[in-house]
Parts: C-alpha cells; structure tokens; sequence
C-alpha cells in the first residue's frame, strides 16, 4: 500500500504549497495527493478552496483572480505555518522526485471546467508523466473530458459521502474510471474491495492519520492511503509489522 500525503504533508506545512510537498518528501511518502484548478489568467493552480477567505482571510475566488494576484496571497500565517503561496501545477510536478506517484485532483464543480482537464492532461502529455500521475475528481464531467483529450492516462472517481452511494459506486465509477476508485475510507469494506479489485480497479482511500485504521485497510487490499501524516502512518505500519 503506498502512502500519499494528502495536500501534500499537510498536518505539519501549509497545504497544496511547495513547502508541503517538500515535507512530504521528507516524511518518507510515496507521493502526494493535490488539488487543481484554473485560475482567472488561465494558469493551473494547485489549491483546494473555490475562494481564499479559510487559507488566506481574503474574499478573492480563485477561478476569476489572475495569478499575479494570487500568488500575492499568503497561504500559510491563516493555518498557523510561515507564509506560503499558492504555487503552479507545473512548479509543484517539476519539484517532487522522479520516483513520486502524483495523484492530482481536478477541482471543479461546473459543468464548464474552463479547460481543466485539457490542461492537464497537456501538462501530463508534454512532461512525460503518464506513468506516475492518477488524475481523479468528483466531477464525472471533468473525467469525461480528460479522458477525450487522453485516452490513456489513469483516471479514478471520487465518491462522495455525502451523496448516494449506489449511483457514483455503480454507475458512474465504471463510466469514468479507467485506473482507480477513490472512497471515503469509512466506506470501504473487505467485500467493496474486493469487487473494485476483480474489476481491474485499485483503491485509493482517503483521508487516514490513524495507523490503526490504515492497518486495517492495508488488510483489505488498499492500494494508496492518502494521509495528512505520511511519517505517523508508515512508524505505525512498521511497528504492526
């Protein structure tokens, strides 16, 4: 099971920025777990909220703010780190180690994703990164044009807790996802696991401090565990093993 860190190693660095990723690197994971999105100049942003008011206390929404802007904007002070900024898609690939799985989620709530997915899947295409890279999202709309723009690269659905199992599980995860399924972990179960595995599917569960737990998904067959506490949770594996 290959641990992710979730917006990078974020219970220790300011999240989704370059000093989380590197925290990451640092606490031994296997690769990170991001947020993408289109800023208002058209740029790929790493970050997780539409708009700044939790990581930055201003009311700018990211998808109508250029990136000059944005990056003026202090990401890490709000969340009790040293400042930080809200770096490009393309600074944080180009910053993470060669062996690093990437597993990039596109952010978008429209049915117009203002070209997310293209823009990935171009970033992937031109820098060579089909084979650690696993773009997921829980906007099926976004997958399907990912995948339109290319065929090849692995995608994965993200379900959602708060919305009915059945329909995301059972009709639009075989639709859109070509590598992966990603639950909420507390969704997950021996049977559930091993019915995405039988299909050709791996797992990817989400979000998971406790070793215990992780222990547990482990023994079901999980294959990446996206934490906010890589180093916690490998110590724990290690100490069960």
């Amino acid at each position: 099971m290959l641990l992710l860190a979730h917006r990078g190693a974020s219970a220790d660095a300011p999240e989704n920025t370059l000093e989380a990723f590197a925290e990451a690197v640092k606490q031994g994971a296997d690769g990170v777990e991001l947020d993408a999105m289109v800023c208002g100049s058209g740029e790929v942003v790493v970050c997780h909220d539409e708009r700044l008011d939790r990581l930055a206390r201003l009311p700018w929404e990211v998808r109508t703010t250029p990136y000059w802007k944005l990056r003026r904007a202090d990401v890490g002070s709000p969340l009790g780190f040293a400042p930080a900024r809200i770096p490009l898609l393309e600074e944080v690939v180009a910053a993470l180690p060669s062996h690093f799985l990437i597993n990039i989620e596109l952010k978008c709530d429209r049915f117009n994703d203002g070209g997310l997915a293209d823009k990935v899947a171009e970033l992937i295409t031109r820098d060579g990164l089909a084979g650690r890279v696993v773009v997921s999202s829980f906007n099926p709309w976004c997958l399907f044009r990912f995948a339109a723009a290319a065929p090849s690269l692995r995608r994965g659905f993200l379900i959602d807790p708060d919305k009915p199992w059945s329909p995301q599980a059972y009709l639009m995860n075989p639709l859109v996802s070509s590598h992966s399924v990603h639950p909420f972990h507390e969704a997950c179960t021996p049977e559930r696991v091993a019915a995405w595995k039988a299909a050709g599917l791996r797992v990817a569960v989400w979000t998971v401090d406790d070793p215990g737990r992780a222990r547990a998904l482990e023994a079901m067959g999980v294959s990446y565990l996206i934490t906010n506490r890589p180093r916690g949770v490998r110590e724990g594996l290690k100490r069960a093993a």
